[in-house]
């Protein structure tokens, strides 16, 4: 479980296709503190299992494998070398729930239609696909590319997102261009009152 507060954004290091998975190599330095192998880290949103470890100088690289189901179905297929990633540890119990509770489980793959800058803020549009869509409302919660942020307006087949200047220096959003595919998570609470509304409707 995380909570959509981003750490830092990474940098990618190393993709190599093989056999059975894409291995994706990511140098860090704040969340290589402490991280150990099979340890969970959120890349773009994306839940991913830590396989190797290696230091170099005060940063760390940091090897997952991706099987082709969520390399597909996530915006990590359009990496490259260089590329920035949001990078967050999990939650710890008792730990600062600074934005809300994500799981890193990608519903869908958005695109960015306007990003632009608007006095000291940015302006963000992403269209979204039905399936997350029907979660999102007006000052509700969604995670793109794994940053916890709060819908300011929603249209049909899109919302808008206001982006205050410190996310835009911490995170992977300053790398990110009109066109591009982000990973988009709705709020967990939306599915669940989906859910319960549906079986009480079938009794």
């Amino acid at each position: 479980m995380f909570t959509g507060i981003v750490e830092e954004a990474g940098r990618v290091e190393s993709i190599k296709p093989t056999a059975k998975s894409i291995q994706l190599t990511l140098r860090a330095r704040v969340i290589g503190r402490g991280l150990r192998l099979g340890g969970s880290v959120a890349v773009n949103g994306c839940c991913l299992t830590v396989v190797k470890l290696a230091a170099r100088g005060q940063d760390k690289l940091i090897q997952f494998d991706l099987l082709q189901e969520s390399w597909r179905l996530t915006n990590l297929q359009f990496a490259k070398i260089g590329s920035l990633v949001n990078l967050e540890r999990p939650l710890r119990a008792g730990g600062e729930l600074g934005g809300h509770f994500v799981t890193g489980h990608v519903d869908g793959l958005g695109e960015i239609t306007k990003w632009e800058r608007v006095g000291r803020d940015h302006l963000l549009d992403i269209a979204a696909p039905p399936e997350v869509m029907r979660y999102l409302i007006h000052k509700g919660s969604v995670a793109v590319d794994g940053i916890s942020l709060t819908v300011a307006t929603v249209k049909k087949n899109s919302f808008r997102i206001w982006i205050i200047p410190h996310t835009y220096e911490i995170t992977a959003l300053r790398d990110r261009r009109v066109g591009d595919a982000v990973n988009l998570e709705a709020d967990l609470l939306g599915k669940f009152v989906e859910k319960f509304l549906a079986s009480k409707a079938r009794l």
